[in-house]
């Protein structure tokens, strides 16, 4: 940390967050908040939320959109799941509910407010966050986010070395990796050469 100031206690904000009930009365169902991080990660994941497989599992993106991510990052399982490795603090930690056609609600707008700050400042070590669709981009980028996410995507360049950010890889979105295939040449590459430097 910068000033030499100490990281916050990672193992003791964990079991808050793992206890919080703040949206509780609001939800479909019991909480249950994931997320997976460790003092030495030096990559951030910040996504979106759980969907109903993984507030079933309460493991992040046990589900085909896990399975593009890490395709996307080109990373197996043992590296994806190891917290030292990769941290991964979705934008809302528990799975908001679904709407009336069946997709998922957005994150619960109470989560990042009270949460985000306090897990990055208790991961010392993180050198990439990679923010995974408009809802993380649009809070940690500020005004400096495109007005759509197809932009901020396309400009990625210009937000590094600290954040890099991607689409969902919902499969929801194939039509989107369709139209915009100067997503898979120009910044998968990025991603998975900063992926090699931080996961040699």
């Amino acid at each position: 940390m910068s000033g030499g100031l100490a990281a916050p206690d990672l193992d003791a904000l964990l079991a808050d967050i793992r206890a919080c009930r703040v949206c509780a009365e609001a939800m479909p169902h019991e909480p249950r908040p994931v997320i997976q991080a460790h003092p030495d990660a030096r990559i951030l994941l910040v996504g979106q939320a759980p969907g109903t497989r993984v507030h079933a599992s309460g493991k992040p993106f046990t589900d085909p959109s896990g399975d593009r991510l890490r395709d996307w990052l080109q990373i197996d399982e043992a590296d994806f799941y190891d917290p030292a490795k990769l941290a991964i603090a979705p934008m809302g930690f528990c799975f908001p509910g679904l709407d009336a056609r069946g997709g998922d609600l957005p994150p619960r707008r109470e989560c990042a407010p009270l949460w985000q700050n306090q897990v990055r400042e208790a991961l010392p070590n993180i050198r990439l966050t990679l923010l995974v669709g408009q809802y993380a981009q649009r809070f940690w980028l500020g005004s400096q986010a495109h007005k759509t996410l197809t932009e901020t995507v396309r400009h990625a360049a210009d937000y590094g070395p600290d954040f890099l950010p991607l689409p969902h890889p919902s499969w929801r979105n194939s039509a989107w990796l369709r139209k915009n295939p100067w997503f898979e040449a120009i910044i998968l590459p990025m991603l998975r050469c900063r992926m090699k430097e931080l996961l040699p």
